[in-house]
């Protein structure tokens, strides 16, 4: 028998593309595809960067601060700064002008809140119906929102003047006596809730409305087939309905009541402006807030009165919260 001779067959372009690459060049399509990938994986990182830049500067960079503030005892007063730990806030809770505060910020809150939420309740439901002019009046409740705060302050606090103010006026036409209405806590309380909810109802009724006309007619239009009445259909249709609507007003309103400042500011007058009245009656915690950072330069304690304000806008706004949705569950 015979050997086969058998050799190697000599290398094709099928062979070099299954084995290695060819030199020169980046593997699976070369830098083209590369790129696509990074563009692919990157772009949306990209697009989205801006807000987290922004939300790093301006949300997360205060908040951090303000805690690391709050844990030191730095003033302009001292030259160095010294790690505290919570001292500010064991003063705190010795403070009576901080509990003074607090409770003016819960009285004014509720007393402005409650009547402000069901007026605008009972306004947007007015305003959904069908009426003559009713395009003017849906401008009109606007016209609140647009007037700078510090005008309102100023001319509600016209209004209500110890001596010369038209409230009294017309509390004494109708027999009454005059009102110090800067004097004493309830009356302070009454005069600024005021402004919040002149300010504010008309604002919280647009929403309602907007979210009213959201509702499907039919439903009404069954209901008053059956006999119901139009406050029956408010209890037992709208309500339910606007559930998130009332929920997302509550939270807003919690928020911006609890963190009230520039009326009870404007409502006197002088340098003392930020006490809140001579025994701090309408002091609010942004006031003292303020007055501790800048009167007192108390920095560290400012920082903890901050921290203290979101937690107890956190724990009001769940409260809040869970009672919509229990009365809400109860219609």
């Amino acid at each position: 028998m015979t050997k086969l001779d058998v050799t190697e067959p000599p290398p094709t372009d099928t062979g070099r593309r299954a084995g290695s690459a060819p030199s020169g060049k980046p593997p699976n399509g070369g830098w083209r595809l590369t790129l696509n990938r990074l563009d692919l994986k990157g772009s949306p990182y990209l697009y989205i960067a801006p807000f987290f830049i922004l939300f790093g500067i301006f949300g997360a960079y205060p908040i951090i601060y303000t805690i690391w503030l709050s844990a030191t005892n730095r003033s302009p007063l001292r030259a160095e700064t010294e790690f505290v730990g919570f001292d500010n806030f064991i003063t705190l809770l010795g403070d009576d002008r901080f509990w003074g505060s607090v409770i003016n910020t819960l009285g004014i809150f509720v007393i402005a809140t409650v009547p402000q939420l069901v007026l605008a309740l009972m306004l947007a439901n007015w305003l959904n119906r069908q009426m003559r002019g009713m395009g003017f009046f849906r401008m009109a409740i606007a016209v609140p929102i647009v007037t700078s705060t510090a005008v309102v302050a100023l001319i509600f606090g016209m209004f209500f003047a110890r001596d010369y103010g038209l409230v009294n006026y017309l509390l004494e036409t109708i027999g009454l006596d005059r009102v110090d209405w800067r004097a004493s806590q309830g009356h302070s309380w009454l005069a600024i809730a005021s402004m919040v909810d002149w300010r504010w109802t008309g604002y919280n009724a647009l929403i309602y409305l907007a979210a009213m006309q959201a509702i499907p007619k039919d439903l009404y239009e069954s209901a008053e087939l059956d006999g119901a009445s139009r406050g029956r259909q408010f209890w037992t249709i709208t309500i339910p309905l606007l559930q998130p609507t009332i929920i997302f007003t509550v939270i807003i309103s919690t928020i911006g009541g609890l963190q009230l400042f520039v009326e009870p500011l404007m409502f006197t007058s002088g340098s003392g402006a930020l006490r809140g009245g001579s025994t701090g009656q309408f002091q609010t915690m942004n006031m003292y807030l303020v007055q501790t950072l800048r009167d007192f330069h108390e920095w560290g304690r400012a920082g903890a009165i901050a921290l203290l304000l979101i937690l107890l806008t956190v724990v009001v706004s769940a409260i809040n919260y869970w009672l919509i949705r229990r009365i809400s569950s109860d219609k």
